[in-house]
């Protein structure tokens, strides 16, 4: 490697580090405080990287932040790739499939629609729609940077990581309560559980709540809830692409380098050649990358924005929630 490229490359990481490292500290922070107090670290690195914002101003540490916020983020995703193999999802059979299949699509479609009812873009539906219906905040993050620029998108995304995180810790304690009423069997409740919290940590702790049964399964529908992640990505490039949106800008690419990497870790992972040391490293790096990002897009967000969002988008996250709660109970009863 020639001297040039050497010192561009340094150059490029003390530009960087600042940033970074400040991203990494609120990330230690909100996890500290996520195991110590049981709220979901999503939140807390939101919380503490928003009462830090004054940073991304600042002209040592915005670089950095940035980065963080767009580079790092793109990274955690694809390592969700190795969270999930097509075994796991084979083993309870079809129906569960089915079942994550039509929610996922009806549960996007009724939110963009509810979106331009609202008088929101159809993006906006898009984003809260795929957080709701996939994996939560990681979805949430994936979807945004799939979707092409506008003025509102990081305002929108950290509204929609911020809901889906509140929603989702809400749903970890009321959602097990649901199950035991409808007098769900130990299998059925896992596949509530799995098809209707956001977030894959509260899916766990709700499902292990219950029992062993119920956690394994619960957690197993979640993951087929992730694997939607790449056809949703591709699609909502698709739409993007044919309506012309960011026509000023450069557009998305119709296959996201993290969405390939999402894809081929998942491949890998189905191999069963992944040591299962390798599979947790690359998981918890994943999680960090996440809160890391999540931790610079708190710093890039001013609290008056988030002031001024109103309550329309907050009764379209609540209504999108109700609605995925009552299309899968809907399903179970029919026998999906």
């Amino acid at each position: 490697m020639s001297a040039i490229a050497l010192t561009s490359i340094h150059s490029r990481a003390r530009e960087l580090a600042p940033g970074f490292i400040v991203s990494l500290t609120v990330a230690a922070a909100a996890t500290f405080l996520s195991e110590h107090y049981g709220a979901p670290v999503m939140l807390f690195a939101l919380l503490l990287g928003m009462a830090l914002n004054f940073l991304a101003g600042d002209s040592k540490c915005k670089a950095g932040i940035e980065f963080t916020a767009r580079t790092v983020l793109r990274i955690g995703v694809a390592l969700l790739g190795m969270r999930i193999t097509l075994e796991q999802i084979a083993a309870l059979g079809w129906k569960p499939v089915a079942l994550v299949v039509i929610l996922v699509v009806v549960t996007i479609g009724v939110s963009v629609l509810a979106a331009k009812a609202m008088g929101f873009q159809r993006l906006f539906g898009m984003l809260t729609g795929g957080a709701t219906a996939i994996c939560g905040a990681s979805a949430a993050l994936a979807l945004a940077a799939a979707l092409p620029n506008h003025p509102q998108k990081e305002r929108a995304t950290l509204f929609t990581v911020i809901g889906v995180s509140a929603l989702s810790t809400l749903a970890m304690i009321v959602y097990p309560m649901i199950a035991n009423w409808f007098g769900l069997s130990p299998q059925m409740a896992g596949v509530f559980l799995g098809a209707t919290i956001h977030d894959v940590a509260q899916v766990v702790g709700a499902g292990y709540s219950m029992s062993t049964e119920t956690g394994d399964t619960a957690t197993v529908v979640k993951l087929m809830r992730v694997a939607m992640l790449l056809p949703v990505i591709l699609c909502a490039a698709m739409i993007t692409r044919m309506q012309g949106a960011d026509t000023t800008g450069k557009r998305p690419p119709l296959l996201p380098w993290f969405a390939v990497g999402f894809l081929l870790l998942a491949c890998i992972n189905s191999t069963g050649w992944v040591a299962p040391v390798v599979q947790g490293g690359v998981n918890e790096l994943s999680r960090w990358c996440l809160v890391i990002s999540i931790s610079a897009l708190g710093m890039k967000t001013q609290l008056k924005e988030l002031a001024a969002v109103g309550i329309k988008p907050i009764l379209l996250m609540v209504g999108e929630t109700v609605f995925l709660v009552a299309l899968v109970l809907l399903l179970l009863h029919w026998g999906l």
